[in-house]
């Protein structure tokens, strides 16, 4: 008991505390009332109290605290408002008087918001009062008062609103309100302040049932349209105006619906509320900044909208009649403008009232506020009042129809372009809106239905997943519940109208809204599974015919003109035939020249046409990790973006993967599939007619409908490779990550929207995880797509598609045609005409890298890799870069699926089908021209082709002869292709050859090792003769007998081997050696290159061939010592000696053609052809080529005879024979830069520099040294500063073969330039002159002597000094070393 009495004597000590406290401020504000000026702190004293008190200490003392604050209040807005300054009641002076200054006003507004927070309001006539004061503050203008102050006045509104808690009866109306708006979002959830209030008292009369009667209807209407006027008026004034108050307007009219929260309440206010907060979404479309544009108050205004048709639309109040019984009841037709609440409480209390008829306070308050609301509507807004009548409607039936409507017509025209919004916040209160409504209004708003799931279908497909995750959820439980009404009648209904309507979006402007239907489309199909696709688009060959039309037009080529005017001006070229206008600049610094050969061409701008054409070019190796298949093709980025393709090829993915999900099909895919290969096979048609008539592609090009047959094609094959990318399970796993759903996250969702609205339902799992698109159980379909794989892939591989050029050239073009009748337009349309036929190919080329992810390892298996691998290969030599790479990343791509490391490896696993295809082709050329590019690219892109080279000397023979001279008569267009080709191939020998030395160097150590073991074992048998017990090694002669054959077999596959790589070298120098006689120097730099890497591949074969041969003389040792009879014979018939010596006599061949290639004297294959001879020489040796540089080297000495910079006039009249089947455009009068004869000289100078310099080839030079030696020594003394670092080298390699004579040549030069100052260092020599005499004129210098007359290189003293100076030391150490 005493602690009780502890307890409550603190307490009231307490509470008299915080009254004196309380007292005092409220005194200061009554003084400020009449001061207003005054300078005083109680009003933040008063809100520091206030908010450190609690709720039951200042409850008992509200009407105490807020009298001086709506004192101060009434003043505020007394003083602001116009109307009362200007109104007869009180004067002007009075109100300047008692001025409230903002200061004082904002803290008012804070101290009763705080109030507001914490005390609920007790009675109908506390509310009033606070409603009266708020409607004034809240009507001012901005012009009138500050933007704190009205957004301060609504705040308090809302928190009063807010803070109405239901009252203890049971059976009031008031249970059929919202505690806070339904759809109130989790970050709006700190609006709601009615938490902390659930442990107060009832109050004494319940003001919720006050709101929701007819007697409030003026009060509510006047403040739902005070609260729409605040937000419509601060979005009226534009940057000025403020996005705070536009949401707390928007917010708090949430609240209040909420509050109200009855249909009857509500059901007149709905047009004026609809059609006002459908003006604030309307603004919010055009409008991205300012009060106007806020998404937060886009989203409360969605929000709010739903929130006010769920209240007043819902099914469960909506499919009666409430005044129906009541007029159909005696003695109540008096009542006829009452609520149905108050009818119920009538009934109930009946007797009550007939027995005692004394008057209830609560009436009589409810009467005082309608008298004040009243009287405050007639001052404010009387037209609400003039002769309206009540403000109340009979929610019939006809009203709810009419009503529908439209509701419908709004919907129809706001939800579609809100779902394109790109704010999430206001998508996800769209969904929030369009559950809502869905949920509460299915019924009434039937004709709403539609537009509302079309939405929805949108958001699941939306890129946010805070927006997607919750529709895709919602969706699901629609599907999954049995609830009030069929969901998959209103799909179909969605699917037909989305379908019918969705070419027109597409090629229409506005993108957005095409994206919006496609992916509402894609949504609809999957959730409401295959047979819908079957019973719309695929139960009849004509329905599917549809659908291909309506896909054609999506995404055909021919929607590139469809669009907006913008897309139009920029993918035409520009009106005045030179200018380029902005637009197209900007595209032509993103797009590829390859995209656009032609942009802008006129006939004088046809030379230069080719400098528009650009190839890009991939480095190796590279991975391409950017290219994933399928892709978007290219023509469709002028029509729309990737996203809107993703959705458009969803859906054709889904119709394909349908085809195999049902299985009572009465149409199979085989019969699909011929609708779209039509296409292919129109345009094959054409082209062999064109063929057969030998009609040129250039006629072809003018045809009016050849454009449109490749644009149909390309279109078809398109539509086929999504469909059957449709089939496979990556695209299975792509929608799964599309629609994102898990059973255990499904079944929680689809109890928690079960139970949220009140309305249990029987959960069952639908389509929301995907398992109507498994085929788990249509594996016996897979036969069947095999079977369509290859009737597809046959018109893919069709040889006339790959015979369309995708390379515009020019030069053969014009040949053709008159320059009279060409004009730029023309040019731009062939080339749009290239264009499309390299689209084309692309397509069909990743259309069989999405026929292997579908088939998977059944591609491989059932033969399309061996039909298709041929012309991936022959692709990756393609002039169109697109194409190239492309066909890289399908064998990439193949490559993975078969098991290989690498596209090289998937070549050598089906090499004899590619050589045997090979093979044919080549004794077909005219049929086959492309054969030589997939010869290079096999090659050189895979790189396997030592890996293969064995399996190459019977395509090396077709080769050659092609190479010949007939060959190269009948197919001059080919030799360069297959001079590619032979590249690859030496290049591999050469790679075999350098690895077959060191191998036989080791497996003859080996034979050595074996061979030294049998001797030991011989010598210790000899010794142990007389013990027979102890000859072990005649004991195992079976298997010593064994092992050596063993080795035998292996020295004759190295053997084989060997002959094999020497004999693809043979060829490839056969092939190649009079080519290199070529004027065309492409032609002749490829031979020289084959030349010097045959060359090098012989010299190491021949090694090799040493090698086998010391390996053989072992083995025969060994067979000789041990009798080994059988080993012997296999050796005789294994030696056919006929690859002794393979080198010098291809050399002798070749030699004579190097001597023509330096007399053609071409420049770069002049310099080309230096390096190779001395690189020749020097694997050869110099004695071979002593006689030869003896005969044939003044061909090469006279590139060194004339000086770069003066021209000897050619006075010879030597010509070569001319023969018909060689050009003559070249001949030795053609003139040639100074700079190209100066690297001519150099090279030459470096090839005598390397040939004296190294032993080995030294000898070359012995039967021409005193030549040479006087060229070189001339070209060094001579003032041609470019070549005399190279001379210099060159006379420092021919001393180090006789310097005596290069010392004498110098220094006859030398010593004669200096004749005055060379005396004998001694008496006992004789003077220089003796022993040189003096030369007499320039032809009496012994350089000139040896090497003969020059032209140009005149003697200069300081090039003289400077080579002696340079030479010196090095000549000295020379002749020590002698």
């Amino acid at each position: 008991m005493e602690l009780q009495e502890g307890f409550s004597m603190s307490d009231e000590t307490q509470n008299s505390s915080f009254f004196f406290q309380l007292k005092s401020c409220c005194l200061e504000l009554l003084d400020l009332l009449h001061q207003p000026k005054k300078q005083s702190c109680a009003l933040s004293q008063l809100l520091v109290l206030l908010r450190s008190s609690t709720s039951e200490a200042i409850q008992p003392l509200f009407d105490y605290t807020l009298f001086p604050l709506l004192l101060l209040l009434d003043a505020a807005v007394d003083c602001r408002s116009v109307q009362k300054r200007n109104s007869e009641e009180k004067s002007a002076i009075l109100f300047a008087k008692n001025n409230v200054s903002d200061a004082v006003s904002e803290g008012v507004l804070q101290c009763l918001e705080e109030l507001l927070t914490k005390c609920c309001l007790g009675s109908v006539n506390q509310m009033t009062v606070v409603l009266k004061t708020l409607t004034h503050g809240a009507m001012l203008s901005p012009s009138e008062a500050a933007e704190e102050f009205r957004g301060g006045v609504v705040k308090c509104f809302r928190t009063l609103i807010s803070n109405i808690i239901l009252c203890s009866d049971t059976s009031c109306s008031c249970k059929e309100s919202f505690s806070r708006p339904p759809l109130l979002d989790i970050e709006d959830l700190k609006c709601s302040t009615v938490e902390h209030l659930e442990h107060h008292s009832y109050p004494k009369e319940c003001l919720i049932a006050f709101l929701q009667s007819e007697c409030a209807s003026a009060a509510v209407g006047h403040w739902l349209s005070i609260l729409l006027n605040i937000a419509e008026t601060e979005s009226s004034r534009g940057l000025r105006g403020s996005a705070k108050i536009r949401i707390e307007a928007l917010l708090t009219l949430r609240v209040l619906v909420a509050k109200v929260g009855t249909p009857d309440a509500l059901a007149f206010f709905l047009p004026g509320v609809v059609s006002k907060l459908a003006r604030v979404l309307n603004v919010s479309k055009s409008m991205i900044s300012g009060a106007a544009g806020s998404t937060e108050a886009t989203d409360h205004a969605i929000r709010g909208l739903a929130e006010f048709l769920m209240t007043v639309l819902q099914d469960d109040s909506g499919t009666r009649d409430p005044h129906a019984l009541v007029n159909s009841l005696p003695g109540f037709l008096s009542h006829e403008n009452e609520s149905p609440q108050s009818f119920m409480e009538e009934l109930r209390h009946l007797h009550v009232k007939a027995e005692d008829r004394i008057p209830n306070p609560a009436n009589e308050s409810c009467v005082n506020a309608v008298i004040v609301i009243g009287e405050l509507l007639e001052k404010q807004s009387p037209n609400i009042s003039g002769g309206l009548g009540p403000l109340h409607v009979k929610r019939t039936r006809d009203w709810l129809e009419k009503t529908s409507v439209n509701v419908n017509s709004l919907l129809s025209n706001l939800f579609p372009h809100i779902c394109v919004h790109p704010s999430k916040r206001i998508r996800r209160g769209l969904l929030s809106a369009v559950h809502g409504l869905l949920s509460k209004c299915s019924c009434i708003l039937k004709e709403s239905r539609l537009i509302l799931l079309e939405c929805l279908c949108y958001l699941v497909c939306d890129d946010s997943k805070d927006v997607s995750i919750p529709a895709q959820d919602f969706l699901g439980f629609l599907f999954s519940s049995n609830g009030k009404y069929v969901i998959e009648d209103d799909l179909a209904e969605i699917f037909n109208r989305l379908l019918e309507k969705l070419p027109k979006l597409v090629l229409g402007c506005e993108e957005s809204l095409a994206l919006a239907s496609a992916q509402q489309l894609l949504a609809v199909i999957y959730y409401s599974g295959p047979q819908l696709v079957y019973n719309h688009l695929l139960c009849s060959p004509i329905k599917a015919a549809k659908l291909f039309d309506v896909f054609s037009l999506c995404l055909s080529e021919e929607s590139v003109f469809a669009g907006s005017l913008g897309k139009l001006v920029v993918s035409r070229p520009s009106s005045t035939g030179y200018l380029h206008s902005l637009a197209e600049l900007k595209v032509g610094s993103i797009k590829s020249v390859d995209q656009y050969p032609v942009i802008n061409a006129s006939t004088s701008d046809i030379s230069n046409m080719r400098t528009l054409v650009q190839e890009i070019q991939y480095s190796e190796g590279q991975t391409y990790e950017n290219y994933e298949l399928p892709r978007m093709p290219p023509w469709f980025e002028s029509v729309g973006s990737h996203k809107l393709y993703e959705a458009l090829v969803g859906i054709l993915r889904l119709v394909g993967l349908s085809l195999i999900s049902v299985r009572s099909n009465e149409v199979p895919l085989s019969k699909v599939i011929e609708i779209p290969l039509d296409n292919l096979r129109k345009l094959v048609s054409e082209i062999r007619s064109k063929e057969y008539n030998r009609e040129s592609w250039e006629s072809w090009y003018t045809r009016t409908h050849s454009g449109q047959l490749l644009r149909q094609a390309g279109t078809a094959a398109c539509i086929l490779n999504e469909m059957l990318f449709g089939m496979s399970d990556q695209a299975i796993n792509l929608f799964e990550k599309i629609f994102h759903k898990s059973g255990a996250k499904l079944e929680e969702k689809q109890k928690s929207y079960a139970t949220s609205f009140g309305q249990p339902c029987q959960v069952q799992y639908h389509a929301a995880d995907g398992s109507l698109w498994r085929t788990n159980g249509a594996e016996n379909m897979k036969q069947h797509v095999i079977g369509c794989v290859g009737t597809i892939l046959h018109e893919y591989i069709a040889p006339e598609i790959w015979d369309l050029p995708v390379i515009h050239e020019t030069s053969l073009f014009l040949s053709g045609w008159k320059s009279e009748s060409i004009n730029k337009h023309f040019f731009h349309d062939v080339a749009a005409l290239h264009q499309e036929m390299a689209f084309s190919q692309l397509v069909l080329i990743e259309g069989i890298g999405i026929f292997n992810m579908t088939l998977g390892e059944h591609f491989a298996s059932s033969g399309f890799l061996c039909s298709s691998l041929y012309l991936l290969l022959e692709n990756l030599m393609c002039s169109n870069s697109d194409v190239k790479h492309a066909s890289d990343v399908v064998l990439r791509l193949i490559s993975s699926t078969s098991g290989c490391s690498s596209v090289g490896h998937l070549v050598m696993l089906n090499s004899d089908y590619v050589i045997d295809s090979l093979c044919h082709q080549l004794r077909h050329l005219d049929l086959n021209p492309h054969v030589p590019d997939v010869l290079s690219a096999m090659l050189s892109c895979v790189g396997v082709t030592h890996k293969i080279l064995p399996l190459l000397e019977e395509p090396m023979r077709s080769v050659s002869m092609e190479l010949e001279i007939l060959g190269r008569h009948q197919h001059p267009e080919l030799t360069i292709h297959f001079l590619k080709a032979v590249v690859q191939i030496v290049k591999a020998a050469k790679h075999e050859a350098h690895l077959l030395p060191a191998q036989a160097e080791s497996f003859l150590a080996y034979v050595n090792r074996e061979a030294s073991d049998v001797k030991k074992e011989l010598g210790r048998d000899t010794i142990c003769a007389g013990e027979p017990d102890n000859c072990a090694f005649f004991d195992d002669l079976d298997e010593n007998m064994e092992q050596w054959e063993s080795i035998l077999l292996k020295l004759n596959d190295k053997k084989r081997y060997r002959r094999i790589v020497a004999s693809i070298a043979i060829s490839c120098l056969t092939a190649v050696t009079p080519l290199v006689a070529s004027e065309k120097e492409p032609i002749c730099l490829i031979a020289l290159n084959i030349i010097e890497d045959g060359i090098a591949t012989l010299e190491k074969v021949e090694e090799a061939f040493r090698l086998e041969k010391e390996t053989k003389e072992g083995i025969e040792e060994v067979a000789s010592l041990c009798s080994f009879y059988n080993l012997k014979d296999i050796l005789d018939a294994a030696d056919d000696g006929t690859d002794e010596n393979r080198l010098l006599p291809a050399m002798n061949k070749i030699w004579p053609y190097l001597v023509v290639c330096v007399r053609n004297r071409i420049p770069v294959p002049v310099r080309r052809c230096a390096e190779v001879i001395s690189n020749v020489v020097k694997i050869c040796g110099g004695n071979f080529f002593s006689r030869r540089f003896h005969n044939d080297g003044s061909h090469i000495w006279k590139l060194l005879c004339s000086s770069p910079f003066k021209r000897k006039p050619n006075l010879s009249d030597e010509k070569g024979p001319i023969l018909p089947y060689r050009s003559t455009s070249h001949t030795l009068e053609d003139p040639v830069s100074e700079s190209s004869n100066l690297k001519t000289q150099i090279a030459v100078l470096h090839m005598i520099a390397e040939l004296s310099q190294d032993k080995n080839s030294a000898s070359a030079l012995v039967l021409v040294f005193k030549k040479v030696s006087g060229i070189v020594v001339g070209i060094a003394c001579s003032g041609v500063t470019g070549l005399w670092d190279a001379s210099i080298d060159a006379l420092s390699g021919l001393a180090s073969i006789d310097p005596d004579l290069i010392w004498l040549l110098l220094a006859d030069v030398y010593y004669s330039l200096k004749e005055g100052d060379m005396q004998p260092p001694n008496s006992i020599f004789p003077h220089l002159g003796e022993i040189l005499p003096l030369p007499m004129s320039s032809k009496d210098y012994l350089y000139v002597q040896y090497g003969g007359q020059s032209y140009g290189f005149d003697l200069h003293f300081l090039s003289v000094e400077n080579a002696f100076k340079k030479l010196y030391p090095e000549m000295f150490v020379i002749l020590a070393q002698h």
